[in-house]
């Protein structure tokens, strides 16, 4: 046992031996420094980010609470008990679409109807900046409306033209600066319009059925009121109202959430660039103590334990950890002042640059378990080596394994990391999947270089000289194959993956889909309107495909008879019970869906309520046949008994619905209806035409081109892919360095390699044929491994969990290969062309 004064001693001992500076230790800083900034800097910009919601959350909701309905307003019992929580601000939402005045071209807008009071919290800016009754008030038949300069843009009109939308005239007078709570509105596919209540009268979008919005926005009367509280109230007391209610915490979820997720995704692509770097720990570790092999034997013959020589590398090892912890944090650090400017540009949100001591104690803990994890095995190692096989090896690869207390320390440590990991993700199945993926990584690549050394050990005696020092180079102890794959390894299958599952997710929304979905989806149909709509399509397309259902929108409120809030909801079925779902019925089985268990209601059936559900969402829900849902639509709770499972084909881009109920579930409740209009001969030209003259003749009816809508997610999956490769660059940056640090420590062995072959004859060229023949079959065997496993990864994403056709591109495979023999053979020449110019005298005394 080491007592203090031993521990003091070895500090000492430590500290002497750093007074030559930290040589050796760049990799190991770099690793440790990037890994640590990655994690720091994602989690304090999160961190921003939310608190920023937070604080601003009543100006973002537009209340301390809101209440929100579809497809109805507030009875009188609803409203008076709102009234009497404070003042309520209402707006009514809707998606139109915008024409102009000639009717010569339109665009879809998401209309927003404000009241006097709009807004409670926060403030409208506008340019110019008028006020609440100028701007929206009627003019000569006319009333005022607000939008942003791309609805402007898109239908080229200036301020003071005359806009269409339904029924109703409108005049821009106001371009929207800042709309106070925008971010609550979610995530929206066309421009906002502003305009008044009454305003929205006028365009007689607000028909039974239709697919709109109310929203109640509360300012407390009672400044003592607690939102939580109220929320929960309000929530026992009107059971079957169908409101969502939120509170000014929970202003905007689904940006939350998202940055939430994303926040996770890019923390473990950090810890992905920290275990990576692990390796590099690992690997300069074991050649600086390589390097003090007469230094550990001179202490051991001088009486010192094996212990007190780990310690005292053990303490410089923290040390140097500690600096690159420190460069990390100080970056980490500095990123939420260099993403305020960046945020405001893409959110309406004042995220201010500060410290965030949590984020960056998390990163620095992860920095520390990380590093002792790789570097506790080269410390054993050095403990167990008596004094006389020091002097006698070149290194410690005759040290067999480190006594247990090493091998168990590492144990739980890594146990630590991966609890650690678990325990601050916000989705902990995504953090086990991780882990168990980073532990099989790691367990794969050894099983990699195991395999490539066996094959080298056991290859048939090559008639090339080089070739044959190449591949005893390959097996032979103290081989740079490990390190090699190991470093390697992990950054090409993650970048084969991400790259192989964004190319296929582009190529199943530009052609795929795009060539199974229809042309237009057309919403808010009128039942009174639904076969004039069909003979107007039919005259302009012919040929056209129509495709029409009723459709409402409902809530599932219970499974089972028990209410969702008590259950454990699986993440991924998560998203069918968040919000409201389109629902439609039916006397038949959809034409575009199959049963695939169960039985069909009798088209004239009138007994209890029945629902058909999508046969995979209700697995990843636990349902099954014979079990009940409840619904609330229109206010109204519906309990409906599953009676089969359709086989949905959601990327067909049809029309789909996770629940279809038989027709007596909803007998003389008011609808709409939704139609699709599928004509693959139908050009640009065409679709305008199709799109003008369903406009000019079903005003309040709104159309989506399906291409439009393409275009924006493929915009929106691009960028995501951007984030996603530029984050997976970082892991690709610490493989390189691990690698240049591999192949750097193993140079000292090069040195006595190439000078005894020079000695014996071997000329430089030789040698330079050698070692790239060496690097290039390590790098091509790491390429196919990264490729292999990359690509059965992204094939794994793409078919098995988001059930798309999946597709390989041989340009991957030919960039990875080429980026694997780049990286081997130029780091590996590049020291190699040092070791060639070392003078034999001094290494041939120092033997």
């Amino acid at each position: 046992m080491l007592d203090l004064k031993s521990i003091r001693l070895a500090f000492t001992f430590a500290l002497r031996e750093m007074r030559s500076g930290l040589a050796g230790f760049r990799v190991f800083l770099a690793c440790i420094a990037i890994g640590v900034a990655a994690i720091g800097a994602v989690n304090s910009v999160a961190t921003g980010i939310n608190n920023g919601i937070e604080a601003e959350g009543r100006n973002i909701l537009g209340g301390d609470l809101r209440f929100e309905l579809v497809q109805r307003t507030v009875n009188a019992n609803e409203r008076a008990y709102l009234d009497a929580l404070g003042t309520v601000a209402e707006t009514i939402s809707a998606r139109s679409m915008a024409r102009r005045e000639d009717q010569s071209d339109q665009s879809l807008a998401e209309v927003k109807a404000v009241d006097d009071l709009y807004p409670l919290y926060g403030k409208l800016v506008t340019e110019p900046a008028l006020g609440g009754a100028e701007l929206f008030k009627e003019v000569n038949a006319r009333f005022g409306a607000a939008a942003p300069q791309i609805l402007l843009d898109r239908l080229k009109l200036k301020l003071g033209d005359t806009l269409l939308v339904g029924e109703g005239r409108f005049e821009l007078r106001a371009v929207i600066v800042n709309e106070p709570d925008a971010l609550s509105e979610g995530f929206g596919f066309a421009p906002r319009l502003l305009i008044s209540k009454d305003g929205i009268a006028a365009t007689k979008l607000e028909r039974p059925g239709s697919l709109t919005e109310y929203s109640y926005k509360v300012k407390f009367a009672n400044a003592g009121a607690v939102a939580k509280d109220v929320r929960e109230k309000a929530e026992k007391d009107f059971p079957d109202s169908g409101w969502r209610i939120r509170t000014s915490a929970n202003a905007s979820p689904a940006l939350s959430s998202n940055i939430e997720r994303f926040s996770q995704f890019l923390t473990l692509v950090g810890l992905t660039a920290l275990v990576v770097g692990g390796v590099g720990v690992a690997n300069a570790v074991k050649a600086h103590l390589d390097g003090k092999r007469t230094v550990i034997a001179t202490l051991k013959c001088l009486g010192a334990s094996g212990n007190f020589a780990a310690l005292v590398y053990f303490i410089q090892i923290l040390i140097i950890a500690s600096v690159g912890i420190a460069i990390g944090l100080l970056l980490a650090s500095a990123a939420p002042f260099a993403a305020a400017s960046a945020i405001k540009s893409f959110l309406p949100l004042d995220v201010a640059g500060g410290f965030h001591p949590l984020a960056l104690a998390l990163a620095a803990l992860f920095g520390y378990l990380t590093t002792l994890v790789f570097a506790l095995l080269p410390l054993g190692h050095a403990s167990l080596i008596a004094p006389t096989e020091l002097f006698r090896e070149n290194g410690f690869q005759a040290a067999g394994m480190p006594k247990w207390p090493w091998l168990l320390a590492t144990a739980v440590l890594a146990a630590m990391v991966a609890g650690l990991a678990i325990l601050t993700a916000k989705d902990r199945y995504v953090a086990l999947v991780f882990i168990g993926a980073a532990i099989a990584a790691f367990i794969i690549l050894r099983g990699v270089s195991w395999l490539i050394q066996r094959l080298a050990r056991r290859a048939p005696r090559a008639g090339s000289i080089p070739l044959r020092m190449a591949i005893g180079n390959i097996h032979r102890p103290g081989a740079l194959t490990p390190s090699v794959v190991l470093s390697l390894g992990l950054g090409l299958t993650l970048l084969t993956a991400l790259t192989l599952i964004d190319q296929n997710m582009r190529r199943q929304i530009s052609s795929t889909i795009a060539e199974k979905a229809p042309n237009f989806f057309f919403l808010d149909i009128q039942s009174t309107e639904v076969e004039q709509f069909a003979d107007v399509l039919a005259q302009q397309v012919p040929k056209g495909e129509v495709m029409r259902v009723p459709m409402l929108r409902g809530r599932i409120t219970q499974f089972r008879g028990v209410d969702l809030a008590k259950l454990t909801i699986p993440p991924e079925g998560a998203w069918v019970t968040r919000g409201d779902r389109g629902v439609t019925y039916s006397a038949k089985p959809p034409e575009n869906a199959n049963v695939a268990e169960g039985k069909w209601w009798p088209q004239d059936y009138a007994g209890e309520p029945l629902v058909s559900f999508s046969q995979e969402e209700a697995g990843e829900l636990g349902l099954k046949i014979g079990d009940t849902i409840t619904v609330n639509v229109l206010g109204r709770s519906i309990v409906a008994k599953i009676e089969n499972f359709r086989k949905v084909e959601w990327e067909s881009m049809s029309i789909n619905f996770v629940m279809v109920f038989s027709p007596n579930a909803f007998k003389g409740a008011p609808h709409s209806w939704l139609a699709t209009l599928s004509e693959p001969g139908l050009d640009a030209a065409g679709d305008a035409k199709v799109l003008n003259a369903v406009t000019k003749a079903f005003p309040t009816v709104t159309s989506v081109r399906i291409k439009d809508a393409l275009d924006v997610a493929e915009k929106l999956v691009g960028q995501l892919a951007a984030a996603i490769r530029a984050a997976a660059a970082i892991a690709l940056i610490s493989s390189v360095l691990v690698l240049a640090g591999a192949l750097a420590a193993g140079n000292r062995t090069r040195v006595h390699d190439s000078v005894i072959l020079k000695m014996l004859g071997a000329t430089r060229r030789t040698l330079i044929a050698a070692f790239t023949l060496e690097y290039f079959l390590i790098g091509l065997a790491t390429a196919i491994f990264g490729l292999a496993a990359g690509t059965g990864a992204a094939w794994f994403v793409i078919a098995r969990i988001m059930k798309l056709q999946w597709s390989f591109d041989p340009l991957v495979a030919l960039a990875t290969v080429a980026l694997a023999l780049v990286l081997t053979i130029g780091f590996g020449l590049i020291g190699t062309w040092r070791v060639l110019g070392e003078k034999s005298a001094p290494v041939l005394r120092n033997l």
